[in-house]
């Protein structure tokens, strides 16, 4: 075979299978193959921002809809034949457990930022246990206002009791999911820990203004006349 045609066949090679000299191939050196840009990691910060966005997503969303149902409650309460009823005690005691609850989360956090895996787990189940705990208390004060003749379409007031706690209650079960999947992911901690703790932040985050959505609406039930 000519030399010139045995130098053309081999750069040919050289070209097909990108391993010429110089030539980057596919595992992205300049003697094994291609060059394909590793972006595993910017794509890996993006991932976790994208969890804090949508929580803010849904805060701004729940704002919005407790915003709406306040107003129409502020602006219900001054008419005259608007009738104040005794709202029951439980819901006293149902607020001291939520706000507890909040405690335990922070220092659940806390404890995951220190690595103290025991005692982040442990505060996480207590955490869904007052959180149980305080749906429980609000499905006994329903059974309260039942017992006193008091329904969803009865009296303004009580209707808005309802609705407040009601609505309040399934956006709390929401943060009892999240917290859920969190105590039972424990092979998180080793294969995942940067995810792991985006989502307790997140999920901390959510718990805390749950209990700031109902301090504002126990407020407005027992104190605005």
């Amino acid at each position: 075979m000519p030399e010139a045609v045995k130098n053309s066949t081999t750069v040919d090679k050289q070209l097909g299978s990108g391993t010429g000299p110089g030539l980057p191939g596919p595992n992205g050196n300049g003697s094994n193959g291609w060059h394909q840009p590793k972006d595993n990691g910017q794509r890996r910060e993006l991932s976790l921002a994208a969890y804090r966005l949508m929580m803010w997503m849904v805060l701004g969303a729940v704002v919005m809809m407790f915003a709406a149902l306040s107003s129409v409650y502020i602006a219900l309460s001054g008419n005259d034949q608007w009738q104040q009823i005794k709202l029951p005690r439980v819901l006293i005691f149902s607020t001291g457990v939520i706000l507890a609850s909040s405690v335990t989360i922070s220092v659940a956090r806390r404890s995951l930022k220190q690595g103290k895996r025991n005692r982040h787990q442990r505060l996480l189940l207590t955490t869904l246990a007052l959180g149980f705990c305080f749906i429980g208390l609000q499905l006994f004060g329903w059974r309260q206002l039942v017992a006193a003749g008091l329904y969803l379409s009865g009296r303004p007031h009580s209707s808005f009791i309802y609705v407040f706690t009601g609505a309040h209650a399934l956006h709390l079960l929401g943060g009892i999911f999240g917290l859920s999947y969190l105590a039972a992911a424990r092979s998180s901690w080793t294969e995942d820990p940067e995810k792991r703790q985006t989502l307790t932040d997140v999920i901390t985050l959510y718990w805390h203004f749950m209990d700031g959505v109902w301090l504002w609406l126990f407020l407005l039930l027992f104190v605005w006349r």
